[in-house]
């Protein structure tokens, strides 16, 4: 038991450097505006890079890791990981920043599914490893949500580049913890990767999301924009295409046959889509709206990272007992409520301690039931000696989810900024299409003028609520869509039974 506690802390250093990657650029995001004269577009690049790049090999990373050895691949992520953010952090235009940030989620890709493996092959009981998967759960949902609070603890002191120093020493740490702790396991028997269906998923993922964050500037009508979205309808059915007629897929797109599989990787989606969308907007809200400081914008998004390691461990713990249903879709449902009440009253004054600390409670809560249970759902579908297939199809619904909120969600943003800001006061200083470039670069041009200041305020508060709206369309189909397909109380994974995937695409009751 003592070399499993090493294991897991090993494990759970590694989960928490790539997690508060994915968020702690987000408190950066004005400061990087501001020293890298970076636009709207360039800001969901710097925060997309990372995920995109996540997303697109995460599930070939995982097949590496299960054929090669799980301990070699997290230690070779880590030490990759840690030069990357050291390169970022000494980079000088917006561009390279976003190579970077390419990068790092590169190397993020071959440490994430790794994690996950390793705790399925560690602990084979269900009550153990629901109980692993609840500390993960926890880890990553304190990654997650304090990196805007660790962000803003260096920039408050140091320059912005600080953000991806901070994780150098965390990923050198875990990777040493790895070297030590970590015993090696594979799988020989996984065949070699699938570079067609690599390839066609790069491509998808790209331009998807290349499609949706240009598509502001291009308008949504626009022949690019429709073409964009076209292009992409068409390369998800030939990753579809590819995957069935090879004979080792990267991803066995059969596997969605089993709703309960499928329902659980689209829940996984839908929560990070709706978090990371959110934390996009929320931290220009405190520092751009309501001029907080880096340091205080962090500190005001701890009660999300609170309520998210709490309700992680209790969903790893009521999950055996209650069903994955009862839980995701409860999640989904606080999530989708707070969007809707946060669409609803927020405005520059909105009072912190009594409302948003109360909406971000709901909505860590909701990402807490959500996620544990979900991830555990997934883990069921494959046996153990496939762990890192079933842990990147997990991290890759992860990652998809969060390179989504933050495409459409800022695109959306983006319109409705734009839009609101061309009808205001700015309409009169020939300046409202440059201003409509970025919420800084708005608040620029306006100075000291009430009047446009005012303007900016109003039409960002639009953009804000409309974004959430969004969100919580997206979490209320999403909990349909849980309530329908995933498995209830009386589930029995196969793999639990017989150490075989269950094949019954059919929920338990």
């Amino acid at each position: 038991m003592t070399r499993k506690i090493g294991t897991l802390i090993a494990v759970y250093v590694a989960a928490l450097a790539i997690n508060l990657d994915v968020t702690i650029v987000n408190v950066g995001l004005p400061s990087i505006a501001a020293e890298l004269d970076a636009s709207t577009r360039g800001l969901q690049w710097v925060v997309d890079a990372y995920n995109l790049t996540f997303a697109a090999l995460v599930l070939a990373a995982g097949s590496l890791s299960d054929r090669f050895g799980r301990r070699p691949a997290l230690i070779i992520g880590l030490l990759g990981f840690a030069t990357m953010n050291a390169i970022g952090a000494a980079v000088d235009t917006t561009g390279a920043l976003i190579a970077a940030r390419f990068g790092m989620g590169a190397f993020a890709a071959l440490i994430f599914p790794t994690t996950l493996s390793i705790i399925s092959n560690t602990f084979t009981d269900r009550r153990q490893r629901a109980a692993a998967l609840g500390g993960w759960g926890a880890v990553v949902g304190i990654g997650v949500a304090a990196g805007p609070v660790t962000g803003g603890a260096f920039l408050e002191h140091f320059y912005w580049g600080s953000i991806f120093l901070a994780l150098v020493p965390l990923a050198l740490l875990g990777a040493a913890l790895a070297y030590l702790l970590v015993p090696e396991s594979r799988d020989p028997a996984v065949p070699r990767l699938d570079l067609r269906g690599l390839a066609v998923s790069i491509a998808m993922l790209g331009l998807l999301v290349h499609t949706v964050i240009e598509a502001p500037e291009r308008g949504w009508g626009s022949t690019g924009t429709l073409l964009g979205l076209a292009g992409s309808a068409v390369l998800v059915v030939a990753f579809v295409v590819v995957e069935r007629s090879v004979e080792h897929p990267m991803l066995d797109v059969t596997l969605f046959a089993d709703r309960r599989f499928s329902a659980a990787a689209g829940a996984v989606t839908v929560v990070f889509f709706a978090l990371s969308g959110f934390i996009f907007l929320i931290t220009q809200y405190f520092q751009v709206i309501r001029d907080y400081g880096p340091l205080s914008t962090g500190a005001r998004i701890l009660p999300v990272a609170g309520s998210i390691a709490l309700a992680s461990i209790v969903g790893g713990v009521l999950a055996p007992r209650v069903g994955t249903r009862v839980l995701v879709v409860t999640g989904l449902v606080f999530f989708g409520s707070a969007m809707l009440w946060i669409a609803g009253v927020v405005e520059v004054d909105t009072p912190y301690a009594t409302v948003i600390v109360s909406q971000m409670v709901l909505m860590g809560l909701g990402i807490g039931l959500i996620q544990t249970p979900a991830t555990e759902s997934i883990m069921q579908v494959l046996p153990p000696a496939r762990a890192g297939v079933g842990s990147a199809v997990n991290d890759a619904t992860r990652e998809l989810g969060a390179t989504l909120g933050v495409a459409v969600v800022g695109a959306v943003f983006s319109s409705v900024f734009g839009a609101r800001l061309a009808e205001s006061a700015f309409a009169a200083t020939g300046q409202a299409e440059a201003a409509g470039d970025s919420v800084h670069v708005a608040s620029v041009i306006a100075g000291g003028d009430p009047t446009l200041l005012g303007a900016v305020q109003d039409s960002f508060l639009s953009g804000l609520a409309i974004g959430c709206v969004t969100v919580a369309v997206v979490c209320f189909v999403g909990a349909i869509a849980g309530a329908v397909a995933l498995p209830g109380r009386g589930f029995v994974a196969a793999s639990d039974e017989a150490g075989e995937r269950p094949l019954s695409s059919t929920g338990g009751r």
